[in-house]
């Protein structure tokens, strides 16, 4: 078995979760696939505009075939609920294979863990559902109910697929499956061997190192789920128009201004959560 380090393209003007349901299903959605394809897991998390894993597999093709998959199944549900075509089809894939020696894996779980901290949505990787942060070296696990436990249209209903997984698998309060259900927490544990060293790899992580690097003040202060959930409100608010879609470009400019304001944006996160380009978004608020 070899280990595949797998990285999506940052979306710049898009996002792969609007809210938490869209998070939940991508849980479901990873649970599916690692299941249905035998993939060990070691660490994922799930950004906003992209995605990081770390995975054991037999060949560079199956760890393609893996995000394939996953992007499919996520894409089915999107186009579905948002009626968006091909949102993830071009979104590029990075698959590097990864030795272990010289820390090269614990410092890949340590990139892929530290992913919310540097992008300032928590101090650290246990507050950040949306991934293995709360996998490891940790005395308090979350408690689930057995997949079994659920009817067979209620495993349907929550993995959007009919599909079957094992039964054994833990779903937790929150609604999606517990990544203690299929992550191979003993493997990532042992390679570290102690909490202090994981504390120290997360601690002397790229990802950290970006975040100590960068004035918070640059930082975006709201997760991207809650710019998307006010933008309907504050255009209709300001201009009475139920869309962004419908503003001129003058209420485009003056709406950009206002989530600045009011949500500490930067441009990037603008992009993502209007939809309006990289571009489009640095000319708007160098006229306002």
């Amino acid at each position: 078995m070899k280990l595949y380090f797998i990285t999506t393209k940052h979306l710049e003007n898009k996002v792969w979760f609007r809210e938490d349901k869209d998070f939940k299903i991508g849980m479901n959605k990873v649970a599916l696939v690692s299941a249905l394809m035998e993939i060990r897991v070691f660490a994922f998390t799930l950004m906003s505009n992209h995605v990081h894993f770390l995975i054991a597999c037999g060949s560079r093709d199956e760890a393609d075939l893996f995000i394939t998959t996953f992007k499919n199944q996520y894409s089915r549900y999107v186009r579905h609920k948002y009626c968006i075509k091909e949102l993830l089809r071009r979104n590029e894939v990075d698959i590097q294979e990864i030795e272990n020696s010289n820390e090269a894996v614990e410092r890949v779980i340590a990139y892929i863990q530290m992913n919310c901290v540097a992008a300032n949505i928590c101090a650290h990787p246990l507050q950040y559902p949306w991934g293995t942060g709360a996998c490891f070296f940790t005395e308090v696990h979350q408690k689930g109910t057995p997949l079994g436990n659920l009817s067979r249209w209620g495993r349907v209903k929550l993995l959007h697929s009919r599909q079957d997984i094992p039964e054994t698998f833990l779903l937790g309060e929150e609604g999606y499956i517990l990544p203690e259900s299929y992550i191979d927490i003993d493997a990532v544990e042992g390679q570290f061997s102690t909490p202090k060293r994981y504390n120290y790899f997360l601690n002397s992580s790229s990802k950290a190192k970006k975040k100590l690097s960068v004035d918070d003040a640059a930082m975006p202060s709201f997760k991207d789920q809650i710019i998307i959930s006010a933008i309907p409100d504050l255009a209709n608010s300001l201009f009475q128009k139920s869309s962004i879609s419908h503003l001129s470009f003058e209420e485009q400019t003056e709406l950009l201004k206002q989530l600045r304001y009011r949500f500490s944006c930067n441009i990037e996160q603008l992009s993502r959560t209007t939809g309006l380009s990289y571009e489009d978004v640095a000319k708007m608020l160098d006229c306002a």
